[in-house]
């Protein structure tokens, strides 16, 4: 991204993410960092409560248009962007269309993969905001089924794997041997993988908007319904199907680090843009496993200190094939002897 204020905006919205950016080389990051600000607007008009849900869809479709580019209408988010607590986030409304500029100076490739995503995203919102329109505790709505939740993983994230795989594919290595078909299901069940997590960490505070995510089929099967999960003292009724949600994003993160196995080994700075969501995402599964999740006073997340641990250790082990695979077990706890089976032929 060439703007220099665009890039502190960046900054200032995620500096986790930020940090990734700068890790990515050069040539894959204006796609990623203009769709991931484009997100972040959707996203910003999304969860703006103190709007109306229907000025909210209707904002939403405004912008999805101008991505698309299917209209050329100016937009003003002024209201919106009042109603933002945060600095950032007010100047992401009020700098729409500078972002729009800049998406509009994107190669065609690129330009189109990111209304791609942005379509998907943006369709995941919308649903979003209608599922949950008239919800409120202690009344919830729910999803219904697991199907619903695994849709709403690929929407708002499963997509976004897809997309940072075809981007960097056809930026970075275009003709490396990579199986391209298992890297996009791998790079799509990295999203889900990521979004699962933060869905099962944040359980208390969407109960506490009306919303539940964990789906009335699979509380079922545990005699419960949604709003049982609004009282903490339910958490050992809860705690065997809790784990197996555990497990089931544990399957999915698992993929994404075999999807960053199979990186080629010279893109080592892509490698470890993608081990750092992946390794964090396990850590919080950990302490996650050790919470009274339905405890809206004991949000999990995962200490800076530990974080700038990951980031120093997969950075040292990057030259050792044997050592940087087994990062993802030492993170999980599993203890194994890592020998031919636990390597890839590619990142060997």
């Amino acid at each position: 991204m060439a703007d220099p204020s665009l890039q502190s905006l960046l900054r200032a919205t995620s500096r986790s993410f930020y940090l990734t950016l700068r890790t990515l080389p050069r040539a894959i990051r204006p796609p990623i960092a203009l769709a991931y600000l484009l997100a972040r607007t959707t996203d910003t008009i999304a969860d703006t409560e103190l709007v109306a849900v229907q000025s909210r869809l209707l904002a939403l479709a405004a912008l999805r248009d101008r991505i698309l580019g299917a209209s050329s209408a100016a937009l003003d988010f002024g209201a919106l962007a009042q109603s933002q607590a945060s600095p950032a986030e007010r100047a992401l409304l009020g700098r729409c269309e500078e972002a729009l500029s800049l998406l509009n100076h994107l190669p065609a490739e690129d330009r189109q993969r990111v209304r791609d995503v942005l379509s998907v995203i943006t369709s995941g919102q919308e649903l979003d905001l209608q599922r949950f329109a008239a919800a409120t505790p202690p009344k919830l709505a729910a999803l219904e089924t697991d199907a619903e939740l695994d849709d709403y993983t690929w929407r708002v994230a499963g997509c976004v794997g897809e997309f940072w795989t075809r981007s960097c594919r056809a930026r970075l290595f275009p003709d490396a041997p990579v199986d391209e078909a298992v890297l996009l299901r791998d790079g799509v069940r990295f999203g889900k993988g990521l979004q699962l997590v933060n869905i099962l960490r944040d359980i208390p505070a969407d109960l506490r908007k009306g919303r539940c995510y964990i789906p009335r089929q699979t509380l079922g099967r545990a005699g419960l319904a949604p709003e049982d999960l609004l009282r903490p003292t339910n958490e050992p009724r809860f705690r065997a199907l809790y784990h197996a949600l555990l497990d089931h994003a544990a399957s999915h993160l698992r993929a994404g680090w075999n999807y960053t196995r199979a990186l080629p080994r010279g893109q080592w700075r892509l490698r470890l843009a993608c081990a750092w969501p992946v390794l964090l995402g396990v850590r919080t599964l950990r302490q996650l496993r050790r919470e009274n999740v339905l405890d809206p006073a004991r949000r999990v997340k995962v200490p800076r200190a530990q974080f700038y641990a990951i980031i120093a250790r997969t950075i040292l082990l990057s030259p050792f094939p044997s050592a940087w695979n087994a990062q993802f077990d030492r993170e999980l706890g599993v203890h194994r002897k890592v020998g031919t089976a636990g390597r890839d032929s590619v990142a060997s």
